[in-house]
């Protein structure tokens, strides 16, 4: 009987420790003395990626063909946010 509360505590006590494995390394960097998430500077140049395909769309008059602006844009702010994210710190 307390062989079984043993390995029903041991198995109860394991999946929070396989969730905190993954917090071992901070992805930050220094600039300038201060420390920022590398998620942040991800998401910035992310949006402004998202601003420059707006600006060459409208540029070349297929700004037109984009039937939900306000869900692509978002879209593509995350998708380069994600892209360089997986490029330069995966």
């Amino acid at each position: 009987m307390k062989h079984a509360r043993k390995i029903s505590a041991l198995l109860l006590a394991l999946p929070p420790v396989l969730f905190l494995t993954g917090c071992s390394h901070a992805p930050t960097f220094n600039i300038l003395g201060s420390f920022f998430p590398s998620w942040l500077l991800c998401l910035i140049v992310g949006i402004c990626l998202a601003a420059l395909v707006n600006w060459l769309l409208t540029r070349y008059k297929l700004e037109k063909l984009i039937a939900w602006p306000v869900l692509i844009y978002p879209c593509l702010a995350a998708f380069f946010s994600f892209l360089l994210w997986l490029i330069f710190f995966s």
